[in-house]
């Protein structure tokens, strides 16, 4: 290791570049010690390339960005694109009338919707997501019903058979789903299969699907295949979305709300 990449800012951060490619991932500590730099300064140098979108941040260091297998934990998840989420969970509650039942995924973002929900009356919200669950246990006008199924920790969501099962017991109005990959070609993704497997069915039982993602998820494929948009009827997202893929959505006869 040269002295120039060791002190110089640019090579510093080729360098945790050049590491991820060849490991997937790397932490702070580490890098740290092998750069001879401090914990701070290697945290800001992952700050900044996540901001350039080279790298996901997570757990004491860094994941590579385009890894399809990459089961992000929902604590990390939390820290990225937070106003993104907040304005896009805020926009989709609106999207929700008295009277709804409506499916919550697992996921930051519908976490946000679940949040903005506090004004709709005689509303029942079934979601296989714990967080969201206990959001709504709040919620003074609304009945919550929660499949069984094994616990994600990941993702504090219940899946498996039993999950798949419960839920084909009803019948929705409005599915927000939340993915970690979306692609105009490819359709929707998720690094987990018993969660794709189980946003297939939470689709088949819903007259309209809204998904809610970032524009950070635009442009990535995840491990597991969920569905093509054909299945799609509104994207809520941000106004940093591709514009080829914004007007593929809406050639497709897809509603893109951009917040």
């Amino acid at each position: 290791m040269t002295d120039v990449k060791k002190t110089s800012t640019v090579g510093r951060r080729a360098v945790i570049l050049e590491k991820l490619e060849k490991d997937g991932q790397v932490d702070v500590l580490s890098l740290a010690s092998e750069l001879q730099v401090s914990d701070v300064t290697i945290r800001n140098d992952l700050i900044r390339l996540e901001q350039k979108n080279m790298l996901i941040r997570a757990r004491g260091g860094a994941i590579k960005i385009d890894r399809v297998g990459i089961d992000v934990a929902l604590s990390d998840k939390n820290k990225q694109h937070y106003e993104e989420k907040r304005r896009i969970g805020k926009a989709a509650a609106g999207l929700v009338e008295d009277g709804d039942t409506i499916i919550l995924d697992s996921g930051s973002t519908t976490m946000e919707i679940a949040r903005n929900l506090s004004n709709v009356h005689n509303l029942t919200v079934i979601t296989n997501a714990l967080n969201v669950a206990n959001q709504m246990a709040d919620h003074q006008h609304a009945n919550v019903i929660i499949p069984g199924g094994f616990l994600r920790k990941n993702s504090l969501s219940l899946v498996g058979g039993a999950a798949e099962e419960n839920f084909k017991n009803y019948f929705c109005d409005k599915l927000f789903l939340a993915v970690d990959g979306f692609s105009t070609d490819h359709g929707l993704s998720t690094p987990n299969v018993e969660e794709a497997h189980l946003n297939r069915v939470m689709i088949e039982i819903s007259k309209q699907v809204v998904v809610v993602a970032d524009s950070s998820k635009f442009h990535r494929r995840s491990f597991a295949f969920i569905a093509p948009i054909t299945e799609v009827d509104i994207v809520v997202t941000d106004a940093d979305i591709p514009l080829d893929d914004r007007k593929k959505l809406e050639n497709a006869g897809i509603k893109v709300i951009i917040v």
